[in-house]
């Protein structure tokens, strides 16, 4: 393929963490007069950016991903909102994607869709993108994605997503939802765990592939420079152990989005707690809600 510029290099250093002293949009005490973007755009580095959806579109607010390589970017999530009037996910995405190509110029630069797992608030602008020249869609649900990286004949495979120099390391993390997948990038370490890993209610439909999966990552990251671990959501309150209530759109008091993945084995340590008590059960960053 022709770049019409010099590759970028994606492998030359060791990640190190990037900013994220970021102050998200976290709603209003009134809907009507919110006055944030629809969607908020936080510049990670260059050639990445974490988008949050305004909670005053929808109360999930859910976190995307952009990332650009050589060859073609990933945006992994679409979002809880289909209509592009009140959610306009393509026209921004676009938009970043001129800007970026208008600074390392390339011809028949593509664009990939993908999915951490197919809830509604994960998928609902998928339809925005039907139809984009130079696009590729993978459906989310777990016959279409796991096909697509192959987990259909091997779940335990470390899947390769090449966007062009810059290659995703992706597994299949069943237990919040059977198509659940986890991605990490070796260019920025962020291990990004959708509704699986965050600072909030982690609802877990099938506690021993829940359990098996956090395993899975507690031995991944061991063995990668991870930076931050990077989920969909905020539902915590900065008190310890305190999340907002359910559909709450007005959030002033958010922890960061970012875990480390110490987080990991807290999570795991939970999770053992749980076969004494099947319930409900508040941690200091995070919720564990066990389907019963």
């Amino acid at each position: 393929m022709d770049t019409g510029t010099h590759p970028i290099d994606f492998t030359g250093t060791a990640p190190l963490p990037g900013p994220l002293d970021v102050r998200w949009i976290h709603g209003s005490p009134s809907a009507k007069h919110n006055t944030d973007p629809d969607i908020q755009v936080h510049v990670y580095d260059e050639h990445t950016f974490i988008l949050r959806q305004n909670m005053a579109v929808h109360y999930e607010a859910p976190f995307l991903f952009l990332l650009c390589g050589n060859e073609r970017a990933v945006l992994i999530d679409t979002g809880a909102t289909g209509s592009a009037e009140f959610f306009p996910l393509r026209r921004v995405v676009d938009g970043l994607l001129t800007d970026w190509l208008a600074r390392h110029p390339r011809d028949d630069y593509h664009l990939l869709v993908l999915h951490t797992h197919a809830h509604g608030d994960h998928i609902a602008g998928d339809e925005q993108f039907v139809g984009r020249p130079g696009t590729t869609l993978v459906g989310a649900d777990r016959a279409t994605a796991w096909r697509y990286f192959g987990f259909d004949t091997d779940p335990d495979a470390v899947a390769l997503v090449d966007l062009g120099g810059r290659v995703l390391e992706c597994l299949a993390t069943p237990g919040h939802h059977e198509a659940a997948v986890t991605y990490y990038d070796p260019a920025t370490g962020l291990l990004l765990t959708g509704d699986s890993v965050y600072p909030g209610r982690l609802y877990i439909q099938d506690v021993p592939a829940f359990t098996r999966s956090i395993d899975r990552l507690i031995e991944f990251a061991d063995h990668r420079p991870v930076t931050h671990v990077l989920g969909c959501h905020i539902e915590m309150t900065t008190e310890p152990g305190v999340d907002y209530p359910v559909r709450t759109t007005y959030q002033p008091d958010e922890p960061p989005l970012q875990l480390t993945p110490a987080h990991l084995r807290r999570i795991r340590d939970a999770l053992d707690r749980l076969d004494d008590d099947p319930g409900r059960r508040a941690c200091s960053d995070f919720v564990l809600c066990p389907h019963t």
